[in-house]
């Protein structure tokens, strides 16, 4: 039935990628699943530890970096001392060595030490694993068709450093190299971000005619529902888009930062709340990413201060426009302090 529905015309075509991007897609979720799965076994390290009163996740930001593998691998291979383990820190970690050798004062029960063992290595086993994914995904990246053939150099980087949790190449330069354009100059879209928006979307968007038709299918434009003439419901659609969820995901990280998308953000959040500003940012995100890959559009931030006076200058001349339609003229409040 569906299948001559679709012989008429009557239905759509859905969004399928193709074959070289479903084989991307593939491993990136593989990927995914892996660290989740690796995540799982962090919780278990730091379980353990706390039950021999190794508060090692008080005095180091993350267990699984270089402070906390040295301390928790030692504790593995049996060194006790805190003395010893405390030397162990490495220089970038914010706690001296005084406050880590105090965190780690406690007992050394077998029970706990065994389940410390085990969950170190089923971590290490993933990590390996991951790193194998992360081959996969290099050679799905190379293998991808090139869409710009004289590329421009590539961009100065906005990220000084890897992100942690990043696969194990360079994901901006081979992505510039397929696609011409770099996306991490649109703020909120990291490497990583980018490689799985493309994973999900692909490299070429015109399956959609516009932004418009890209944001409705990723349920961040509004649904409007209409009835007679008349405005029932504007609310967006339940979606499952994993490309929805990751914009949401960039939206949020901007709303603190000093960007023009960040102050839209803050606006937003202050009059209508912030479930409906990250919607909101969440598709000016997805309408840059899709007019950069679909069009070659470099962005270029004007920063929040920019951002905030040409929101002054619109509320002003529409304050302006209404005023003249009632009959009045609008002046500076020193102005009209004089005149009075």
């Amino acid at each position: 039935w569906l299948r001559q529905l679709h012989s008429y015309g009557l239905l759509r075509g859905s969004f399928r990628p193709e074959a070289e991007i479903a084989v991307l897609r593939s491993y990136l979720r593989q990927r995914e699943r892996l660290v989740e799965y690796a995540a799982a076994h962090i919780q278990h390290m730091q379980k353990a530890l706390m039950e021999m009163n190794l508060q090692l996740h008080h005095v180091v930001s993350d267990i699984t970096g270089a402070t906390g593998m040295r301390i928790i691998r030692a504790i593995v291979a049996g060194e006790r001392d805190p003395e010893v383990l405390a030397s162990y820190r490495d220089v970038r970690c914010q706690s001296s060595v005084e406050t880590i050798r105090a965190a780690l004062i406690g007992n050394d029960r077998d029970e706990h030490i065994f389940a410390l063992a085990q969950s170190l290595d089923l971590y290490d086993a993933y990590q390996a694993k991951i790193a194998e994914c992360d081959g996969k995904l290099e050679a799905s990246v190379e293998a991808l068709t090139i869409r710009t053939t004289n590329p421009a150099p590539l961009p100065k980087p906005r990220f000084r450093q890897r992100p942690v949790g990043a696969p194990a190449f360079d994901v901006r330069a081979a992505l510039y190299g397929v696609l011409g354009v770099d996306l991490t100059q649109i703020h909120g879209i990291g490497p990583s971000l980018a490689l799985k928006l493309v994973a999900e979307c692909g490299t070429d968007l015109r399956a959609w005619p516009s932004s418009k038709h890209f944001t409705s299918w990723l349920c961040l434009a509004p649904g409007n529902k209409i009835s007679g003439g008349k405005l029932l419901s504007s609310r967006t659609r339940r979606s499952s888009s994993r490309a929805a969820a990751l914009l949401r995901l960039a939206a949020i990280t901007l709303g603190r930062s000093d960007t023009a998308l960040g102050a839209f953000y803050r606006r937003l959040s202050s009059r209508i709340g912030k479930q409906k500003a990250v919607t909101a940012t969440a598709r000016k995100i997805a309408v840059l990413f899709y007019n950069t890959l679909r069009f070659g559009m470099t962005y270029r931030d004007p920063g929040a201060a920019a951002y905030d006076e040409r929101h002054r200058t619109r509320v002003l001349a529409n304050l302006q426009r209404r005023a003249r339609a009632l009959g009045y003229e609008l002046a500076p409040a020193s102005d009209a302090t004089s005149v009075s």
